[in-house]
């Protein structure tokens, strides 16, 4: 200590920046010598003198703050967390998720949420671990409602509640006996998310408490119909257990009959499908050879008129074909209209005679 003594005591005439402050200032605090980084914080507040001296910045509040709030003094953390302003230090959102972290943990709710509040005005957005913090805290502080509202608020301003978070929100109102919300919740959970075995499992027991056994099938519906779900033993030993108290355990038999009947369907059906579209193609693939025969025999029949298959103009072949066909089609009806003439005319000349 003699020489962190000599480094930051008063009136000593060592100068560093702002992180190296920091660092003494957390293990004053760390090390019972929060007095000392209190006094140390007072000093070096007056050093700063931008941009010529920088002794301050966000984590030198954010490292006192922490260490009022590890003595349990919450409104001075608050007060030197406020007082970020004076020295054109901005907050951002780590920093308050930090605060108001350690505001709930304290039981400082009322406080956490007035700075929640404060947030938006300062342009620190809040995140969905911000949102998280403030439901738990609601839901130990026994206001379920205002956790709901929080949970609320972080999908409405566009945030996307991640497992661990509709966990939290599941798990809280199954906790004070409010299942069929807990239920919508895990609803939209299984909807948005890849759940986990354990994330049904958890769900099905807090039904099966509550009695809810055809709210407990559909649930079962709903992961037979995830393959990468489906019904692991354990779960399925759960069910079943829950179904032999009240007589009902045939009903999960039939619920896995009817999916593996459906399964089955939809498999004929895609069958179908792959044989139709198997046919469709070896007709279409008839009908090329067909007409690849047609004009082959074209071919031969107008011999060297007509340009071979297999060039350049290969693609031209059948018109070019069908065009000169159509041309010595011509010809000769234009030959036998000549000779028909001409014998009309020598018949008429012997009458004469």
């Amino acid at each position: 200590m003699a020489v962190c003594e000599e480094a930051v005591g008063e009136g000593s005439r060592v100068r560093m920046g702002a992180v190296a402050y920091n660092s003494v200032l957390d293990a004053l605090s760390k090390n019972g010598k929060f007095e000392e980084a209190v006094r140390l914080f007072d000093r070096i507040m007056e050093e700063h003198c931008p941009p010529k001296r920088i002794s301050v910045n966000l984590g030198t509040f954010n490292v006192l703050s922490d260490g009022y709030c590890a003595q349990g003094k919450f409104k001075n953390a608050i007060e030197v967390f406020r007082r970020m302003g004076e020295k054109r230090c901005t907050p951002d959102t780590m920093s308050y998720n930090n605060l108001i972290e350690q505001l709930c943990k304290g039981g400082m709710l009322g406080d956490a949420e007035e700075i929640y509040g404060e947030m938006g005005e300062k342009g620190a957005n809040p995140d969905e671990f911000t949102h998280v913090l403030l439901m738990d805290a609601c839901f130990a502080e026994n206001q379920p409602d205002d956790a709901v509202a929080y949970f609320n608020k972080m999908v409405e301003s566009g945030l996307k509640p991640n497992l661990a978070a509709y966990n939290k929100v599941i798990e809280g109102l199954v906790k004070v006996k409010q299942i069929d919300e807990a239920k919508g919740f895990f609803d939209q959970m299984v909807e948005k998310l890849k759940l986990e075995p354990s994330n049904y499992q958890y769900m099905l027991k807090a039904l099966i408490e509550e009695g809810k056994l055809d709210e407990m099938l559909k649930v079962v519906d709903g992961m037979l119909d995830d393959e990468d779900v489906g019904l692991p033993p354990e779960i399925n030993e759960l069910v079943t257990d829950a179904l032999k108290t009240e007589g009902r355990e045939g009903e999960l038999v039939s619920l896995l009959e009817e999916k593996e009947r459906k399964k089955a369907e939809a498999l004929a059906k895609k069958a179908e499908e792959e044989r139709a579209k198997a046919e469709a193609l070896a007709k279409k693939a008839e009908e090329e050879k067909a007409k690849a025969e047609s004009l082959t025999k074209l071919i031969a029949m107008g011999g060297s008129k007509f340009p071979a298959i297999g060039s350049s103009n290969s693609n031209n072949n059948a018109g070019v074909v069908e065009a000169n066909l159509a041309e010595e089609g011509a010809s000769s009806s234009k030959e036998e209209g000549s000779k028909s003439d001409t014998l009309g005319e020598a018949e008429s000349n012997n009458s004469s005679a």
